[in-house]
């Protein structure tokens, strides 16, 4: 929940989308009617083992159990790749009196320093943790970051067809062909969220970019707002579903505005 002004929050319930349904038609209506409902659905059947999932939460959470003085030598760099500490962001400045009381680390595609692409922005190297310090811990990483841009692809695929664009549309070097896709650990402190005294574990923000993949465990806590201009905002729990993606729609105000032939919803969520 968000601040005084906010009801009590509600449990929602998301449209699903299976990857794996070969009737193409029915997902991509599912889609389009969760982006014109809700703006999020879980998506199943997405092809990431859940065995490999419980592989990157285990080394997601040996890195945030390292000493601060260790995770303080990955600090993120101007290319938004590394550790961020927790009270670094400030989702909702408007209605926090300090930062998220969560840690995160960015890890983007990686590209050699040698290479004139890692000029532009938010392209260029990772910041890695040590073999030593962690082992395996950086092949995990690029290994999910793939896996999980595949999925983003298949999903960007439904999206297309439910704009009524060419299936392939999102596969153009200019979108997902040469993405800035960032995959980001999140760890939110034992900190309980006081609305009413502004105290939040993420603020509420509603996302950039095309598309974005949340892999969660089965700890509580993610809220979503279907319509951020309501007053006073209804603000719904989303029940966890352990290695299950919840996805929020794109959006052709906050995140799509070169599409303008369906109109999807922007939503916003806190934790």
């Amino acid at each position: 929940m968000k601040n005084d002004g906010i009801a009590s929050a509600n449990i929602s319930a998301l449209h699903c989308i299976d990857l794996s349904c070969p009737d193409i038609h029915t997902s991509v209506t599912l889609l389009k009617q969760a982006c014109l409902d809700s703006g999020f659905f879980y998506v199943v059947n997405h092809g990431i083992s859940q065995e490999f999932m419980d592989e990157v939460f285990a080394q997601s959470k040996k890195l945030f159990d390292l000493p601060l003085e260790e995770k303080m030598k990955l600090l993120r760099n101007e290319k938004h790749r590394g550790y961020t500490p927790s009270l670094d962001e400030h989702l909702d400045p408007d209605n926090q009196i300090n930062g998220d009381y969560k840690e995160g680390y960015y890890i983007g595609v990686e590209i050699p320093e040698d290479d004139p692409e890692s000029q532009r922005p938010f392209y260029g190297s990772n910041v890695w943790p040590t073999a030593g310090t962690l082992p395996g811990w950086k092949e995990t990483m690029e290994k999910y970051h793939q896996e999980a841009l595949e999925v983003t692809k298949a999903v960007s695929r439904l999206i297309a067809l439910a704009l009524d664009l060419d299936v392939d549309f999102f596969d153009r070097p200019e979108f997902l062909g040469k993405p800035i896709a960032t995959l980001r650990l999140l760890h939110y402190e034992g900190k309980l969220s006081d609305p009413s005294n502004g105290i939040f574990g993420a603020g509420a923000h509603s996302d950039y970019g095309l598309i974005t993949l949340l892999a969660t465990d089965d700890v509580s806590g993610l809220q979503i707002c279907k319509d951020k201009d309501a007053e006073p905002q209804i603000w719904e729990y989303v029940p966890p579903l352990r290695g299950i993606m919840s996805s929020p729609a794109v959006s052709n105000k906050d995140s799509m505005p070169f599409v303008n032939n369906v109109k999807v919803k922007s939503k916003s969520s806190t934790k």
